[in-house]
């Protein structure tokens, strides 16, 4: 697991730890990344990897998401209520109070049982501290970080079926079982710009999409999930024949349709019937 970030030499005790260092010219990003890419052939067989293109293009996609949510984020920040008509609202309560008696108003009940919410355009959720999107190959977990924050400080541990991410010195951000196995030695993690914590998990099982990553979170609708066709373009034809398969199927069932297996039954019972006229399958039914 190597991490992409300008570190300190850490102590003995974790020696596979290697020190990055590379300066960044804005006018020539492409420099830069080429030089990690350079570190990462130099250092591991990551690149070797006939997944390692599909993971590059995720990270990139998942940055680009981040930054779309960011300037989302700051437009909704610059708008701001005007302070007389937030004024004007908070005298009404008090006006009503003194003109009738005191009214029992019965608040709404939570509704715990709340069922799947509808999935972020990452095909995941932002939650409180950190927000997470996903393939059908990995799930991306973005974490928000104090502004200058190091490689050495965070305390990241990745297991089959379990993720804790943290600081030294505070509580764990996330600390909890993964809603399914990962691949340990195909996962990893890097700081961007030291503000944002960037985990890349290898699902085992890929063919499955997360209802969230750590399990008690809230969980997504996976049948409002929508791949992307650049996506499917990048699989090989058995696994893009098998999610298309899948999303047809969910059309299906959203709309009290029947299932691909299933219309490949009806028809095998209406070939069947064709060539037995002589039988009676009024009241066949299809298992």
């Amino acid at each position: 697991m190597a991490i992409i970030s300008e570190v300190e030499e850490e102590s003995s005790s974790r020696p596979s730890m290697l020190p990055f260092r590379a300066t960044f010219d804005s006018s020539n990003p492409l420099g830069f990344l080429e030089k990690v890419l350079d570190f990462l052939g130099e250092q591991s067989d990551y690149l070797k990897k006939p997944s390692a293109e599909e993971e590059i293009a995720a990270a990139v996609r998942a940055a680009k998401e981040k930054l779309k949510r960011a300037g989302k984020k700051a437009e909704k920040e610059s708008v701001k209520p005007d302070p007389v008509e937030k004024r004007k609202e908070s005298v009404k309560p008090t006006m009503a109070a003194s003109s009738s008696e005191p009214m029992e108003v019965e608040k709404p009940k939570e509704n715990k049982e709340a069922g799947p919410i509808v999935p972020n355009k990452g095909n995941g959720t932002d939650l409180e501290n950190y927000s997470w999107v996903q393939t059908l190959q990995e799930v991306t977990v973005n974490i928000p970080v104090p502004t200058g924050t190091k490689a050495r400080s965070v305390i990241c541990e990745i297991k089959k079926n379990r993720l804790k991410l943290g600081l030294k010195g505070q509580d764990p951000i996330i600390d909890g079982e993964l809603y399914r196995p990962v691949k340990p030695d195909d996962c990893y993690w890097n700081i961007e710009d030291q503000k944002m914590i960037s985990i890349l998990l290898t699902k085992q099982d890929q063919m499955e999409w997360w209802k969230c990553c750590v399990k008690g979170e809230p969980e997504i609708d996976t049948q409002k999930v929508e791949p992307e066709n650049s996506k499917l373009a990048d699989l090989d034809p058995e696994t893009r024949s098998t999610v298309e398969k899948m999303m047809f199927d969910q059309r299906q069932k959203q709309m009290g349709l029947p299932t691909s297996d299933e219309l490949q039954k009806q028809d095998i019972l209406k070939k069947f019937m064709s060539q037995h006229p002589e039988m009676d399958f009024t009241n066949a039914k299809i298992n």
